[in-house]
């Protein structure tokens, strides 16, 4: 930072996360129902004044009488103001203790309660320009300073012209009286902060909104706690992705926008121009070519269990970390398997066909119980095992086929091929992921060496079935029944006309692809994936990640964190910890995992670091993303 550059701090609001009569109401009035009336009365006197709708001293009259406060209760004031610490300016205490010589802080507020935080914050108290409280003879605050300027409307103006200040003026602030230096002309710059509260009549005048303290750091092109301020990390999610989601995410200060359907290639393409985070579902499909043009992608949240609609590797090449949800919605999916379970054992399709033509059949003929059926279950993951147990407990006896060798749980029994399961089972159901290699793993074959009268289900994905195949087996009576949630061409958004030849099947009960759509399920994974990325973001944490190596390191004070991630090719970190020493960098802290392709470095230093330092690592060869988090 420059000599030549002072900042000028707000308080009530801007440094703290409230206005400092409340935190008096607080503590002066003990009824809570009278403190509500007061506090309500307050911020609207206070809105009102920073806002320039009322005259500053006016409405500063009209607060203080509407509070008594005790002399002696003032440190319990105090004491409220230090939990309130506005967080991005605690982030960055070490920056303004070592330039506290070009800050002055301006406040309305009172000198007694405010010096103590400042200090807190490695701030001058001599360079804190604030107003006293008067007090009556019983010792009850009855006023404030009257002549002093920072009573007046506009009386931030004659204080910062006293100064005589050099060079650029920077002001930082919240309201009307903070604009007001700037358009005196005491002031170079004004920011209009708004991380605790955002007024729109004072921002439309603002030189730059800045959501943190961080922002206005980084704009001044000056080292901040954090690399890069949250509020310019874009976030696009898609598919109407639960609202818990981008609910996180703006609670960090992200900017969301939200799309209700999924994107193609090419509008894919354009929207990720700019955007850090993208979430999305099962239908947009992430591409090599839909990533291209995405230069500020960090990472990737895929708000389901599978990965297969997004390109890894072309991620991977790029540096984006992606994440899904792997256990979030399984206790939906296998709730609706067990339910179409039970409703094709007893006929429930054709009986409700029959129902809607006015056909009234109250026969059992074909109607079974769950219990003594054997269920095959092909695909023994996560929600193949909870089906398992579930199925089970309804009195039904399983068996299970995977490639991988699985712990069988419960009663279940490992089929040594698939065949064996197909033969075997009264009810076969697909909970297989979606690479390619499954394609069709059921097709004519499979569903030939099925028993008759069997009941099939397929609620994983569309291309893992010959549709066709079971066409042909339920128009001939030869399978009992099929539920499929499943298909290998879905409408892109809800309303949109679905057509498929298993619609003209009595005994084929179709959904559309609901199997994890329960607000249950969505909330989980919403709050499961948001939580991953959040933490990978701020932490470089990639634990949950499906395509970087698990990694995870607790947070260091007084540190720097420094990702690296590069090819997987011998010697880098050699060179990372070669560029570190010859700076004079001392780690605090470092973990080097690695798979196939990627290694992933978190390394942890002292405080003493350069660009040169941060420019060296950037060029070691086969390097694909280098990022400082704070």
């Amino acid at each position: 930072m420059t000599s030549d550059l002072t900042f000028i701090l707000d308080f009530d609001s801007t440094l703290i996360r409230l206005e400092m009569m409340d935190a008096m109401a607080e503590v002066a009035i003990p009824d809570p129902a009278a403190r509500a009336t007061v506090q309500s009365k307050l911020r609207e006197l206070i809105d009102a004044a920073m806002a320039g709708r009322m005259d500053y001293r006016e409405s500063l009259r009209a607060r203080l009488a509407l509070l008594r406060l005790p002399r002696e209760k003032m440190p319990e004031v105090t004491a409220r103001l230090m939990t309130e610490i506005t967080p991005s300016f605690l982030r960055n205490r070490e920056f303004l203790a070592s330039h506290a010589d070009h800050i002055q802080v301006l406040t309305g507020g009172f000198r007694e309660m405010v010096e103590p935080v400042i200090r807190e914050l490695g701030l001058r108290a001599d360079q804190l320009h604030a107003n006293t409280l008067s007090f009556d003879a019983q010792g009850f605050s009855d006023g404030c300073d009257w002549n002093n300027p920072l009573s007046t409307e506009g009386g931030k103006i004659p204080v910062v012209c006293a100064l005589d200040l050099k060079g650029k003026v920077v002001v930082v602030g919240d309201g009307w009286s903070d604009y007001k230096i700037r358009e005196a002309g005491a002031a170079t710059r004004f920011y209009a902060f708004t991380e605790n509260i955002a007024r729109p009549e004072v921002m439309v005048k603002a030189d730059h909104v800045a959501p943190s303290f961080d922002e206005v750091l980084y704009d001044l092109g000056l080292r901040a706690a954090v690399s890069y301020p949250k509020n310019r990390l874009k976030v696009l999610l898609l598919e109407n992705i639960h609202p818990d989601a981008a609910a996180a995410f703006q609670k960090e200060g992200y900017v969301v926008d939200t799309v209700s359907g999924s994107l193609d290639e090419a509008a894919l393409a354009e929207r990720l121009a700019d955007v850090s985070i993208l979430g999305i579902r099962s239908k947009t499909q992430l591409t090599e070519r839909a990533l291209a043009g995405a230069k500020r992608l960090l990472a990737v949240g895929a708000f389901c269990i599978g990965t297969n609609q997004i390109d890894l590797h072309a991620c991977e090449r790029k540096g984006v970390a992606v994440f899904n949800a792997p256990f979030s919605n399984t206790r939906s999916v296998v709730e609706l398997t067990l339910a179409e379970i039970i409703f094709l054992l007893r006929g429930m399709p054709e009986k409700i066909r029959l129902m809607d033509r006015g056909v009234w059949d109250k026969s059992a003929k074909g109607a079974h119980e769950v219990r003594g059926k054997r269920l095959g279950i092909i695909g023994y993951g996560n929600i193949g095992m909870q089906l398992s147990v579930l199925a089970e407990a309804l009195g039904m006896e399983v068996c299970f086929y995977d490639v991988a060798e699985k712990l069988a749980l419960g009663n279940a029994v490992k089929c040594a091929t698939l065949d064996e399961l197909l033969e075997t089972s009264d009810v076969i159901t697909v909970h297989v992921d979606g690479r390619k290699e499954n394609t069709k793993l059921v097709g004519v074959r499979e569903f030939a060496r099925m028993r008759p009268g069997a009941i099939f289900l397929n609620l994983s994905r569309g291309h893992v079935i010959d549709l066709e195949a079971l066409r042909v087996q339920l128009e001939s009576g030869r399978l009992r029944g099929a539920a499929v949630d499943v298909f290998p061409e879905e409408p892109q958004a809800n309303g949109e006309r679905f057509e498929h030849p298993l619609r003209k099947s009595a005994n084929a009960l179709l959904t559309p692809h609901i199997g994890g759509s329960t607000l249950e399920a969505q909330q989980d994974i919403g709050r499961y994936v948001s939580k991953r990325i959040i933490d990978f973001i701020n932490t470089g944490n990639t634990e949950g990640s499906v395509n970087f190596p698990p990694l995870r390191l607790p947070p260091q004070a007084e540190a720097h964190r420094l990702i690296h991630l590069h090819e997987n090719t011998p010697g880098i970190l050699a060179q990372i910890n070669q560029a570190l020493a010859a700076r004079g960098a001392n780690i605090l802290g470092q973990y080097l995992k690695t798979h196939e392709r990627l290694g992933y470095v978190i390394t942890d230093i002292n405080k003493n670091y350069s660009e040169t330092l941060l420019d060296e690592i950037r060029r070691i060869p086969h390097t694909l993303r280098f990022r400082v988090l704070y």
